[in-house]
C-alpha cells in the first residue's frame, strides 16, 4: 500500500493534467467568473503522501502514514473602494491513518470558514496607511516562528478578533492584535479518523493579543523588529489546560538576500510569566523564564543557478532543576522553515534545542528551486524531554546528544503558476540521548519522505 500511495500524486497527475497548449490555458476561478472587478475568487487543492519509519516521538507505532487532502476557497468582495468583505474555507481530511498514530485535528478540520472578516483601508494622513480588521482571519507575523498560519501542516492556525497596521511614509509599520486563537474541532482521535464534521471554537479562555513595529531599513541596509505578545490561558469546562501566561518579548534584524553580498537573520526571544506545573485543577503556578535565538549568516552566488550558502544556528531553552519553568514556547510559530517538516513527522520544533547548521538553496529558473541541510541536534537541557519528541531522561544519565538531522525538499511547477509537485526528505541518525533515554522508542534511525501536488486556481 505504501509504495502504491506514494506515487498517487504522480498518478493524480498523469490522470487530469492537460496537455500541448492546454496547459497554458489553465482556467482560473476568476477568469471562470467573467474578472468582476469587485470580487475577488481563488482557491487551492493539495493531495499529499507521508511516510515514516524509526517513530522519534513517544507512544506513538514504529511506523506511520498518512495520505491528506487540503482544499481551500476565498473570496473577497469590494463593498465599497475601501472597504472589503472575506472569507475562506478550509477543508482538511486525512486517510490511511490507524488507531493510536499520530494522527490529530493538526491533520484533520473539514469543512471550517477559517476566515470570515471586514476590513476597511483608510489613508489618515499623507502617505500613511491605514488597515483595520475584525472577524476571523489567518496571521503571519514577522519572522511567523511566534504567529504563523502553518502552511506544510494539513490544517492552519485561525484567530478571531481584531487587527490593525500601520504604514506610515518612511516605511516604518506597526501591527496590532487582539485574538482568541481558534480551537480545532472535533479533536478527538475517533473523529479525527472518520473525518467528521465539528465548528471550530474560541472562547475568552485563550487570548493572544500584542504587537511588533518596524522599519526597513537601519543598520547595514538591515530590517529591524521588535515585538511584543501576551498568552493568556485558562481551564474550560470541557478542556483542562496548564493555564499558560506568557509575556514573550522579541527583536529581530535581517538583511535580505542578494545576490553578489552576504546576508543575515538574528532573532531573539525572552519569555515570562507563570504556568502550571499539570493541568490538574489546582496545580502549583511555576515562574516561566525562557528564551530562544536564530541567527544565520548567507550568501546568494551570482549566475543563473542562483545557489545560496549559509551556516545557521538555533537554540531553545529547556526546562532544567530548580523553581522556575525554563521550557520556551513557540505560541504559534511554524516550525518548517528552520527545522524539520509536521504532519507525521512533527519531532523538531523550537524547544529545548540547541542545534548549528548548514543549509544549500538552489533556484535556477521560476519552475524549480530546491534545498538540502545539515544539523547535529543537542538538547539545550539535558533533563528535560527533547523538541516536541516527549523522550526524556531525568536523571541526564543519556547525555544530550540526539542525533544528525538531514532534510532536502525539492519542488518544480508542473504548469506554471497552476500545478507543482513537491517532494520532501528528512533522516534522523539518532544519537546516544535518542537510543538509551528511558522512554526512548525501540526503533531504528528515522526516515521520512512525502510527496504532494499542489493546484491552485
Amino acid at each position: 500500500m505504501k509504495s502504491f500511495a506514494f506515487l498517487l500524486p504522480v498518478a493524480v497527475t498523469a490522470v487530469f493534467l492537460p496537455s500541448g497548449s492546454a496547459l497554458a490555458d489553465t482556467p482560473r476561478l476568476q477568469s471562470m467568473l467573467g474578472a468582476p472587478p469587485n470580487i475577488a475568487v481563488s482557491g487551492s487543492i493539495r493531495l499529499r503522501y507521508e511516510t515514516l519509519t524509526g517513530q522519534p516521538r513517544v507512544n506513538l507505532p514504529p511506523a506511520d502514514e498518512q495520505l491528506a487532502l487540503r482544499t481551500t476557497l476565498a473570496i473577497e468582495y469590494k463593498a465599497a473602494p475601501n472597504v472589503r468583505i472575506g472569507a475562506e474555507m478550509f477543508d482538511s481530511r486525512a486517510w490511511l491513518c490507524k488507531p493510536g498514530s499520530s494522527v490529530s485535528a493538526n491533520d484533520v478540520n473539514t469543512l471550517e470558514i477559517v476566515q470570515g472578516y471586514v476590513a476597511v483601508d483608510l489613508a489618515p494622513a499623507q502617505g500613511t496607511r491605514l488597515k483595520l480588521e475584525a472577524g476571523r482571519f489567518v496571521l503571519n507575523l514577522g519572522s511567523r516562528r511566534l504567529i504563523a498560519a502553518d502552511d506544510y501542516r494539513n490544517t492552519t492556525n485561525g484567530y478571531t478578533g481584531l487587527r490593525a497596521d500601520l504604514k506610515a511614509s518612511d516605511g516604518t509599520a506597526a501591527t496590532l492584535i487582539y485574538t482568541l486563537p481558534q480551537i480545532r474541532k472535533p479533536d478527538d482521535q475517533a473523529s479525527v479518523l472518520s473525518n467528521r464534521h465539528g465548528l471550530d471554537k474560541e472562547s475568552f479562555d485563550l487570548r493572544l493579543w500584542g504587537g511588533l513595529v518596524w522599519h526597513p531599513r537601519t543598520v547595514v541596509g538591515a530590517m529591524a523588529e521588535a515585538s511584543y505578545f501576551r498568552l493568556q490561558e485558562r481551564d474550560s469546562p470541557s478542556r483542562a489546560t496548564r493555564d499558560r501566561n506568557l509575556h514573550t518579548v522579541a527583536a529581530r534584524l535581517i538583511r535580505e538576500p542578494k545576490a553578489g553580498k552576504p546576508d543575515f537573520e538574528i532573532e531573539g526571544a525572552w519569555q515570562f510569566g507563570d504556568v502550571s506545573e499539570t493541568t490538574r485543577p489546582n496545580a502549583r503556578k511555576l515562574d516561566v523564564d525562557a528564551w530562544f535565538v536564530h541567527a544565520d549568516v548567507g550568501y546568494l552566488f551570482p549566475g543563473p543557478a542562483r545557489m545560496r550558502l549559509s551556516v545557521e544556528y538555533d537554540y531553545a531553552s529547556g526546562d532544567g532543576p530548580g523553581g522556575s519553568y525554563g521550557r520556551f514556547d513557540t505560541l504559534f510559530g511554524m516550525r518548517r522553515a528552520d527545522f524539520s517538516p509536521a504532519g507525521v513527522l512533527a519531532a523538531i520544533g523550537r524547544s529545548n534545542i540547541n542545534s548549528p547548521g548548514m543549509r544549500a538553496e538552489v533556484a535556477p529558473g521560476k519552475r524549480f528551486d530546491a534545498f538540502v541541510t545539515y544539523h547535529p541536534l543537542w538538547l539545550a537541557e539535558k533533563t528535560d524531554s527533547f523538541a516536541t519528541t516527549g523522550v526524556r531522561d531525568a536523571s541526564g544519565k543519556a547525555g544530550s546528544f540526539a542525533g544528525h538531522q538531514v532534510e532536502g525538499r525539492m519542488r518544480y511547477w508542473i504548469v506554471p503558476g497552476f500545478l507543482r509537485g513537491e517532494i520532501n526528505a528528512f533522516w534522523l541518525a539518532k544519537g546516544r540521548f535518542m537510543r538509551r533515554a528511558p522512554n526512548a522508542p525501540a526503533s531504528d534511525n528515522t526516515t521520512y519522505v512525502s510527496s504532494a501536488l499542489l493546484a491552485s486556481f
